[in-house]
């Protein structure tokens, strides 16, 4: 994966919240949870890692920007993209390399039993940025494709520009025309490296070129002066009546620059889709089934094989149509496989607003609403829940036929702007009302948005490590924050119905990931179960299917690491008895991100420590 689409994905890091010391941590947190004190090999360790992460911004300036730290000593950052030219790319791996020596240096033994675990997650989290490239010679295993109908500079880059790239002064604008420049070396850069990933045959299906193409001259189309790259900038600046010929000496470089490499990828893109192996899986591609397998590896962070993984999918497909069934038939929807019944009911207009931009309006106004809601019974469950802006947003349009329905990118550290949770709105369609709230709970709050408040202000963690993600982890926790809202009360009528027919969808991802990768379903036949299981309108459906062919195995982490979390607080139950509450249990989120089996080897120690309490 390019580095300047790790705040991306899926699997990248995210942050949320305001930079803030840790003593202020440790001060404001004090009475919800016991922070353990550092000792001096610990601070030596967190010394080393916080020293290796601000090493790294230099690589990855976009990732410096969507953090806020685009200033002071880093302020030069702001002007620059990642280099991704194959210089760039091997001096990233170099680092990654010898950011792994350098933590493998530190002895273990005087650390604490916090700062062991950290360490072990920090070697975690390194040895995963590298392991794709030093085995297959692609940045991901689990995004093996450069370019596709939501991965690429043409996808990710105008939308950086535009949310990420802030603008306060003169200085930031001429900043944003410095980045609007490099975007054509970004370009050349990526389609001289999909020549040599073509050459190998590591090309996306057909489709998602297709997609891509559409995107890329959607993007192109525009005359230049009206071109979002250029349009974003002007009524920024015009916003902070910041003076200067902005209109004009964006669209030179649009003109000039950008739209000529542009040309040059669209032309590559052509030509590769004449030649792109057939399939839709990862089996498609040389060594296919090894990569799928790491794939599938680093998503749910266990060593479930794909047939174990497929059946698990099944049996929690079965149980959750059953489910369903009940509650459908007291809406009076009694007969016909459930997916149809659900079909049904997505196209009732009551459960529609508008698709038009007032409904649009509407439609996250209500979504707004609901994180307001959602606030006021937090305290029931969490200690001092983090209380971070978020803001709900749509997709936009000229990227919204490739993009995932629904993602959030967090806040920077600097607090210059808020989170954001971004919804797919190009079909309203998509969205009947009883299944909005779920999403809600999952994207926002009690979702990432929360979980990643308590990582950044929780308690004692590296800068490394309160900037990551882990996809089991974080969207096992996710999908559990739905199921904790259901036990707040916060989901009325047939809203439920939308929270099951979310578990169902994520049950059917796991059939549906290994049935395209392992068992070489078609994206057809993948499409047809997700409307036949789930009862999702077609095109919805259909763009999820896609985005399961090209970021693979990262589907199955949802259900997965739920599963996780649901066991780790049941064995907690068991064990506790009068002495477990769910706000104990919850602390956990302030010991930042982690693989499952450290989650679970985590939640046994804190039972032990906890049955030893008076």
């Amino acid at each position: 994966m390019l580095r300047r689409e790790f705040m991306a994905s899926a699997a990248t890091a995210l942050t949320w919240g305001l930079l803030t010391s840790r003593s202020a941590i440790a001060a404001a947190t004090a009475s919800s949870a016991s922070v353990p004190a550092l000792n001096a090999a610990d601070k030596a360790l967190y010394a080393r890692l916080d020293a290796l992460f601000y090493e790294s911004l230099a690589q990855s300036p976009e990732m410096a920007s969507s953090l806020g730290l685009d200033k002071g000593q880093y302020a030069g950052l702001k002007f620059k993209l990642s280099d991704d030219s194959a210089k760039g790319r091997a001096a990233s791996l170099a680092m990654g390399h010898k950011a792994i020596a350098a933590v493998e240096a530190v002895d273990a033994a005087p650390l604490s039993a916090t700062g062991k675990r950290n360490r072990d997650l920090a070697l975690y989290q390194l040895r995963q940025r590298t392991v794709s490239q030093d085995k297959f010679q692609i940045d991901s295993a689990q995004r093996p494709y450069l370019i596709s109908q939501q991965g690429g500079a043409y996808f990710s880059l105008p939308d950086f520009l535009n949310s990420s790239h802030t603008i306060e002064t003169k200085n930031d604008a001429e900043a944003y025309l410095a980045r609007l420049s490099a975007f054509r070396t970004a370009l050349d850069d990526e389609t001289l490296q999909q020549k040599d990933y073509g050459a190998r045959g590591i090309v996306a299906p057909g489709w998602s070129l297709d997609l891509a193409l559409g995107q890329m001259e959607k993007l192109r189309g525009a005359a230049a002066a009206q071109s979002g790259l250029v349009t974003s900038l002007v009524k920024r600046a015009a916003a902070k009546a910041i003076d200067g010929d902005w209109a004009a000496r964006a669209t030179a470089i649009v003109e000039k620059d950008v739209y000529p490499a542009l040309d040059r990828q669209i032309a590559l893109i052509k030509a590769q889709r004449q030649t792109t192996p057939a399939g839709d899986g990862a089996w498609r591609l040389q060594r296919g089934d090894e990569i799928y397998a790491e794939a599938l590896r680093q998503a749910i962070t266990t060593d479930d094989s794909p047939e174990q993984v497929h059946q698990i999918g099944l049996d929690q497909v079965a149980d959750l149509t059953a489910q369903l069934d009940a509650i459908l038939k007291t809406a009076g929807l009694t007969t016909g496989p459930v997916g149809a019944r659900l079909d049904a009911l997505n196209k009732r207009p009551e459960q529609l607003y508008a698709n038009t931009d007032a409904g649009r309006s509407d439609l996250i106004a209500s979504l707004n609403e609901g994180i307001r809601q959602m606030y006021t019974r937090l305290p029931q469950v969490f200690d001092n829940p983090p209380q971070q802006p978020l803001e709900i947003r749509r997709v936009p349009p000229e990227i919204q036929d490739g993009a995932p329905n629904g993602y959030y990118y967090r806040a920077p550290l600097d607090g210059s702007r808020p989170a954001i949770y971004w919804i797919n709105l190009k079909d309203v369609a998509d969205w009947p009302k009883y299944t909005l709230p779920s999403l809600t709970y999952h994207e926002g709050v009690p979702g990432h948005h929360l979980q990643g408040g308590f990582a950044q202000t929780g308690g004692e963690l590296p800068m490394m490590l309160k900037n990551s993600f882990i996809s089991a982890y974080g969207e096992g926790w996710a999908l559990y924050a739905e199921q904790l809202a259901d036990e707040l009360g916060a989901y009325s009528g047939l809203e439920r119905a939308g929270y099951l027919q979310s578990y169902l969808f994520r049950a059917a991802r796991l059939v549906i990931d290994t049935g395209i990768h392992h068992y070489k379903w078609s994206r057809e036949k993948a499409t047809d179960y997700m409307v036949e299981t789930v009862g999702f309108a077609r095109p919805r459906s259909q763009r999820e299917v896609e985005r399961y062919c090209t970021m693979i195995g990262q589907a199955c982490s949802y259900k997965m690491g739920h599963t996780a979390w649901m066991r780790a607080r049941a064995r907690s139950q068991k064990a506790l008895g009068d002495k477990f509450t769910l706000p104990w249990f919850h602390a956990i989120l302030a010991e930042g991100v982690m693989p499952l089996s450290m989650l679970d080897k985590r939640v046994d120690e804190r039972i032990a420590e906890r049955l030893k309490q008076a």
